[in-house]
């Protein structure tokens, strides 16, 4: 790109000239908030909520929060380039959207909106299995942008197959398979409101318009709509894979394959065995697992056991450009980023969500030029501080 991510802040600046400030606030830490008292209740909890009390949410931006930058003075940082090869793609910077499904419980124009944002800025925008809708449309929107397919990896391998297949042939290049959830945490958020969209034929899109789902079904969705929504929810996830079974995802998908949820270093090296390419250290956001281990915390030892036969991508807790740069320390090669650009999308559509990704990516622009560095591959763990427990 021209000049540096970093250059926002003066467009930003110069726009006020004229009076206009940000529609949303620049400070991504706050759109939670802001989500909490102009959005729906069940809709936002949905996105905001966590497993239990939400003590591993608060753990993963605690984690984040104990390691300090140490900056570094009179290094030449005039120019700098926070480009990144990953998964063999030349990335912009080191940051992917995160696979998150049902987006229009916050916006009508849903994970188009968001993919459509990603593909402006040319981040990889990663599509949930559990849409609002159809991979195909997702792929239309965004043209030959980078984009990366999320797996729900269910009980039925008809469907699993027949989903891999589609996805490859709309231009989908990185699978993402999530091995945090093949049951639903007890979220007392949603619980409370027994708030659960998919009973409502929502986030199922790409099941509904699935020719082998279709298979199973008595009659046509929209002849019985609830037997559809009981056949996606019986299948929707498998506690009883095991890792032998990845061979099946080998089998039926040319490209590079990312296990994502991995939080402990043999996991990483039972990957690395299993001929995968890559690793998310990740806790679902403390959505899945009440009282986990940070991801943070988790992230240097399962880099680690990654070595070099896996790539290493970080989420969970990624609110601001400094965690970035923090989780990059860590021995993240890129991030992927959830929340923030939800909440962007719930306030603001596809413009919420390019605010979104240029705020973080200038913040972690000049995060990095002020710590004395000029790229996002040479940050080591010697460039942070902890503070005690």
């Amino acid at each position: 790109m021209a000049g540096h991510w970093a250059d926002f802040q003066y467009e930003i600046y110069l726009n006020g000239m004229s009076g206009a400030v940000p529609r949303l606030p620049t400070d991504l830490t706050r759109l939670e908030e802001l989500a909490e008292h102009r959005l729906g209740p069940g809709p936002v909890g949905y996105v905001a909520g966590s497993a239990g009390d939400g003590g591993t949410a608060r753990a993963n931006r605690a984690a984040l929060a104990r390691r300090r930058i140490v900056p570094r003075m009179l290094r030449d940082v005039r120019e700098r380039d926070l480009s990144v090869e990953v998964l063999g793609r030349s990335l912009p910077a080191p940051l992917a959207l995160a696979p998150v499904g049902v987006l229009s419980i916050m916006h009508p124009d849903a994970e188009t909106a968001a993919a459509r944002a990603a593909a402006a800025q040319g981040v990889p925008y990663v599509l949930s299995s559990a849409s609002s809708t159809p991979m195909e449309q997702v792929a239309e929107a965004m043209g030959d942008a980078e984009r990366w397919f999320q797996l729900y990896w269910g009980k039925d391998r008809e469907v699993t197959r027949s989903f891999l297949g589609r996805a490859q042939a709309a231009g989908f290049s990185v699978l993402v398979v999530t091995l945090d959830t093949p049951l639903l945490s007890w979220r007392p958020r949603d619980l409370d409101r027994a708030y659960l969209p998919f009973l409502h034929g929502v986030g199922t899109a790409n099941y509904f318009t699935d020719p082998a789902f279709r298979a199973g079904l008595a009659k046509p969705v929209h002849e019985d709509p609830n037997a559809a929504v009981l056949h996606f929810l019986g299948l929707f996830g498998d506690p009883g894979h095991t890792w032998p079974d990845l061979e099946f995802l080998r089998a039926h998908w040319d490209g590079p394959i990312v296990l994502k949820g991995v939080l402990h270093p043999d996991d990483a090296r039972l990957a690395a065995d299993a001929g995968m390419d890559g690793v998310v250290v990740s806790n679902h956001g403390g959505r899945q697992v009440a009282g986990s281990v940070a991801a943070a915390d988790a992230l240097p030892r399962v880099a680690a056991a990654a070595g070099d036969r896996l790539t290493v991508l970080f989420d969970s807790g990624i609110r601001t450009g400094d965690d970035v740069f923090k989780a990059l320390a860590l021995g993240a090669e890129a991030v992927l980023l959830g929340r923030p650009y939800v909440y962007g999308l719930g306030l603001d559509g596809e413009a919420g969500v390019t605010h979104v990704i240029r705020c973080l990516l200038a913040e972690l622009d000049l995060t990095l030029a002020l710590s004395g560095h000029t790229t996002a591959t040479a940050l080591t763990p010697d460039d942070l501080t902890e503070d005690p427990a």
